[in-house]
């Protein structure tokens, strides 16, 4: 069966999406579209030159919305005309506004996949896709916390002197301001991060304030971030691809709270097969019901 990937948006994000799937052979077929054709058409031709140096054959096609058909995936990497706001919530009236005038196009040509949003405000955005695609709510999921969640393991597996591979455990809630580390449930070889610690002197707030803040240290430097996300987001494409049944933290649907917000996920070729929400402490409920709280404002002040 063939592998077939759309990416919507070919900036910084985009491409670099597309370029990991092409590296990595993820897929067979890559469909990329922009607003900007010409932009697409190069990143493609880019991509197609690659082809006698990479492992697999990746077939790259650019512009023509009607090869979304029998795609299996679907990205929307859409993203501001103004790349450095330190507050994702700020990209809300102009990412709506675009991501409203491409799931029309995308219903129009058959898709009937699976729609991986990076989009910011992620969460807000990904709810917006699912209802003005219609599609379920398993059908549509955002990246959410999956590139946070790396950088906290980047963060503590430098402080620990640990490879950041070996750390487990999740960021939850909206891919924002409002996001937190769930301390409760990241460990080092299957030990709590706590008493690994032990008497060392840890300011476990400037951690989750160093996880926080990665992004926007980023943007400052090279004003975009692009290798975390889109790293990220080939994995999650492969899961789906894969049937694998991956655990994934990502903005997956919140039946209680009514909102998208990021949370552990299995994933699998048709989405979400189901959440798996942690039993966090009484400290950690609150922050995720406040963060679910500033989504939910979001969505309401956007309407």
């Amino acid at each position: 069966m063939t592998r077939k990937v759309g990416i919507i948006g070919a900036g910084h994000v985009g491409a670099d999406v597309a370029f990991s799937l092409v590296t990595q052979g993820l897929c067979d077929v890559i469909v990329l579209l922009d607003e900007d054709e010409r932009k697409a058409a190069s990143q493609a031709l880019e991509l197609r030159d690659m082809a006698s140096l990479t492992a697999s054959r990746v077939k790259v096609i650019a512009n023509d919305y009607s090869e979304l058909q029998d795609a299996n995936v679907l990205v929307i990497a859409v993203g501001p005309k103004t790349l450095l706001r330190e507050d994702r919530l700020e990209e809300l009236a102009e990412t709506r506004a675009a991501v409203r005038d491409i799931i029309p196009r995308v219903i129009g040509s058959g898709f009937g996949g699976v729609i991986v949003n990076i989009t910011n405000p992620c969460d807000v955005i990904t709810q917006i896709i699912q209802q003005t695609s219609g599609f379920l709510h398993s059908q549509v999921f955002g990246t959410g916390t999956s590139l946070d969640t790396a950088r906290m393991k980047r963060v503590v597996g430098e402080f620990f002197d640990i490879d950041p591979k070996s750390v487990t455990g999740y960021v939850m809630g909206e891919h924002g301001e409002s996001q937190f580390v769930a301390w409760s449930t990241v460990t080092l070889g299957g030990r709590p991060v706590s008493e690994v610690a032990g008497n060392r002197d840890v300011d476990w707030a400037k951690m989750n304030d160093a996880v926080r803040g990665g992004g926007w240290e980023i943007l400052q430097g090279k004003g975009w971030t692009s290798f975390g996300i889109a790293t990220a987001t080939a994995r999650l494409v492969d899961a789906i691809l894969s049937d694998a049944h991956s655990v994934y933290p990502v903005s997956a649907w919140d039946e209680a709270l009514n909102v998208y917000i990021g949370q552990p996920a299995v994933i699998g070729k048709h989405g979400i097969v189901q959440t798996l929400q942690p039993e966090l402490t009484a400290y950690e409920g609150v922050a995720y019901h406040a963060s679910a709280r500033v989504i939910a404002a979001a969505l309401k002040s956007e309407k």
